[in-house]
């Protein structure tokens, strides 16, 4: 017997409602000189060799990022009340999954300043940027600043000669095995920096 598409619930429109839902929570529901972003990263649904099958279920996976708690909080708060809202306006139901994971990297300005000393007397003033305007990525050393005064800094890994570059967590990314020296020096810079 054949199943009949207008008596079935489609969780593909859900899927598309919702990814285009959630572009809308940042840019209404955060104050315009706050960040926050909310990225989609990760979408699955049905058989490939079975493009003719509404798909019993749709799975979409993605990121959240903030500085400050209140807006992470309220970026949990909106992405599950429009996943319910979504799905149930279509006649299905959602499945929300919400998994907190690193908090904001927020360096302390002591050892920052100590970080920044150390760059220099290494490389020299003109080759370190001491005043970087804030990322959103995630990295796990969140927890340590969470529990420790420290500092997180970057150094950099070179461009082509064009200077163009490939940022890492990308196919094409090429770690430049030539900087390692420098990496060493720079932990040997940041020693005598602290002891003064």
């Amino acid at each position: 017997m054949r199943q009949k598409a207008h008596l079935a619930s489609d969780p593909t429109i859900v899927l598309a409602q919702f990814i285009m839902g959630v572009q809308t929570i940042v840019s209404r529901n955060v104050q315009a000189i706050e960040t926050a972003v909310i990225s989609l990263g990760h979408v699955f649904a049905g058989d490939f060799d079975a493009p003719n099958i509404i798909p019993s279920e749709v799975v979409v996976r993605g990121t959240s990022r903030s500085y400050k708690p209140a807006i992470r909080d309220l970026l949990e708060k909106r992405l599950i009340e429009l996943a319910h809202a979504t799905a149930g306006a279509y006649g299905c139901k959602a499945i929300v999954d919400y998994d907190r994971r690193y908090p904001p990297l927020v360096n302390h300005s002591e050892q920052t300043d100590i970080s920044v000393a150390a760059a220099k007397a290494l490389v020299g003033e003109a080759r370190v940027m001491g005043d970087a305007p804030q990322l959103t990525g995630s990295e796990d050393f969140s927890f340590m600043l969470e529990a420790r005064p420290g500092g997180f800094v970057m150094i950099g890994n070179g461009v082509n000669p064009d200077g163009s570059f490939h940022n890492v967590h990308t196919p094409d990314y090429d770690f430049n095995d030539e900087i390692l020296t420098l990496g060493a020096g720079y932990w040997v810079s940041l020693v005598e920096e602290e002891l003064g």
